[in-house]
């Protein structure tokens, strides 16, 4: 069923085979259902800065660091640099009121997911570009037995954030594989354009506003409407890709 576009990875990338050993999950919007918070608290606390950026924006910049989003709309809007301590003093103020608001629930289907790649033998790895530590505490309660602290790539692991590969590279790192190994499962641009730069085959859940045709065109494998699709497809793309050549 995914034969194609498995043998469309392995020629865009020159690799003769295809061998999944490790999952690589983004955080917000794949575990957590989580976006709405995070669109809520960016919109109000730049606000309060006089940054102006609508809910729809957090959408748009999902995956990047928090101070490098901060940067960039502090160049677009105040036409100057701003320090990394100024930059994260005001993403400290961000994650204050995500921390006010409604606790995320785990997104559907996610947890059935990584239990079908746990009894397929593959690592699970957590590659966000969240800092806010209540959140990253978090994963090791609600994902007990299927995410471990050392397979976590933060935004204190990495220099340079999605949409730069960094982050995803690290991640095969910690978990000791090739990019013809691994799988990225995002939901933003901006994280499948880092996962396909790394040369990961991508898959993406679209699981926010925005058009599907937004995340195809940053060179998504595959891309499913909702996690439970993609959970109920996994055992076939499983069984296809345990180890396929070019």
């Amino acid at each position: 069923m995914y034969e194609k576009e498995i043998n469309q990875y392995l020629q865009k990338h020159g690799f003769g085979a295809f061998c999944p050993k490790a999952v690589l999950f983004d955080m917000d919007g794949v575990l957590y259902d989580s976006m709405p918070n995070h669109a809520y608290s960016w919109h109000t606390s730049m606000a309060s800065f006089g940054i102006d950026m609508d809910e729809a924006e957090a959408y748009k910049y999902e995956g990047m660091r928090g101070v490098e989003t901060i940067k960039l709309k502090a160049r677009e809007q105040w036409h100057r640099e701003i320090s990394d301590d100024e930059a994260q003093s005001m993403y400290d103020e961000k994650s204050r009121i995500f921390s006010t608001r409604p606790q995320a629930k785990i997104m559907e289907g996610v947890l059935e997911l990584q239990r079908k790649i746990k009894r397929g033998g593959m690592q699970i790895v957590i590659v966000t570009g969240s800092g806010q530590r209540s959140l990253l505490a978090k994963l090791a309660d609600d994902f007990a037995g299927l995410v471990s602290p050392q397979l976590i790539v933060s935004s204190f692991d990495v220099s340079r954030g999605k949409p730069a590969p960094d982050p995803y590279l690290m991640g095969l790192s910690k978990a000791g594989v090739e990019p013809w190994e691994a799988i990225v499962v995002e939901n933003a641009p901006l994280g499948v354009r880092a996962g396909v730069a790394a040369q990961i085959f991508t898959i993406a859940v679209n699981t926010g506003p925005l058009p599907p045709e937004t995340l195809s065109a940053e060179g998504a494998s595959l891309v499913f409407d909702s996690m439970p699709q993609l959970r109920d497809s996994w055992d076939t793309l499983f069984d296809e890709t345990r180890c396929t050549k070019a």
